[in-house]
């Protein structure tokens, strides 16, 4: 069904309790995901964009409010949502190969097919060769190309992703991004990706949602609607940049002047 909607966010508000303090970190958090669609959250640090992937990911509940997935609660976490951090998180006793079967092996698939499809994601992720290497020879985009074929190898309903490509070099980060777009063509996932950064908001998304300073809501949401692959440099998309930078420009004055408070 064209346009539908895959995820929602009902009126998520989430407190966190420090002693005697309560932050807010999310009030009244309203988002609608469509199925097979590109989603980037930007906004000032501090904004609850990751706090809101983890809610999704089922790490943490809603103090108020609801998220739906395919119209049911998310309770827990579960196979149905794959997650890539920051940090690769690979397990360095295990090779390329077996960091992505690791997960197909805890569903209970037979170690026969859990091989072939781990193979079939490490081609995906331009690996082919490197099966058998242990993480610590890897570079960090090589790494992050793993946990993204760990993430998608059981086929995830939808793809959370936490600045995966937040530590890496410049240079790095364009490749991955670039990557990361042929990868998405290939498997049109429902993604939800979160990054500081602008110019890696408009190169991937198809929408972009801009939240407000901390107790982080939607701010405003843009669609791109640019063909891939995108150029940094297109007079389209550089007016779609300017666009996001003067709505996140006055949240993140508000998130310096709440840093002063503290």
């Amino acid at each position: 069904m064209k346009d539908k909607v895959k995820l929602k966010a009902i009126g998520v508000t989430k407190i966190f309790e420090e002693g005697k303090q309560k932050i807010v970190a999310l009030k009244d958090f309203n988002l609608e995901v469509k199925e097979n669609e590109f989603t980037v959250i930007v906004g000032p640090s501090g904004c609850g964009k990751s706090t809101f992937l983890y809610m999704v990911a089922g790490f943490e509940k809603p103090t108020e409010g609801k998220i739906l997935l395919d119209g049911k609660p998310i309770t827990k976490p579960g196979p149905d949502r794959g997650i890539v951090f920051q940090e690769p998180a690979l397990y360095p006793w295990r090779t390329v190969l077996g960091n992505v079967m690791f997960g197909l092996e805890i569903m209970g698939m037979s170690k026969e097919k859990a091989r072939e499809k781990a193979m079939q994601y490490i081609r995906m992720v331009g690996l082919t060769g490197f099966e058998n290497a242990y993480p610590h020879t890897l570079s960090g985009g090589m790494k992050q190309r793993v946990g993204i074929a760990r993430a998608l190898a059981y086929d995830p309903e939808i793809l959370l992703m936490d600045e995966p490509f937040g530590a890496l070099d410049a240079q790095t980060r364009k490749i991955m991004q670039q990557e990361l777009v042929k990868i998405w063509e290939k498997t049109k996932k429902t993604v939800i990706f979160v990054t500081h950064s602008v110019i890696e908001a408009v190169y991937l998304a198809d929408t972009i949602v801009v939240m407000t300073a901390r107790p982080g809501r939607v701010k405003g949401i843009i669609n791109v609607d640019l063909p891939r692959p995108r150029s940094y440099t297109d007079k389209e998309y550089l007016k779609i940049r300017e666009r996001v930078l003067a709505l996140l420009e006055e949240e993140v004055r508000k998130s310096l002047e709440l840093e002063r408070k503290v």
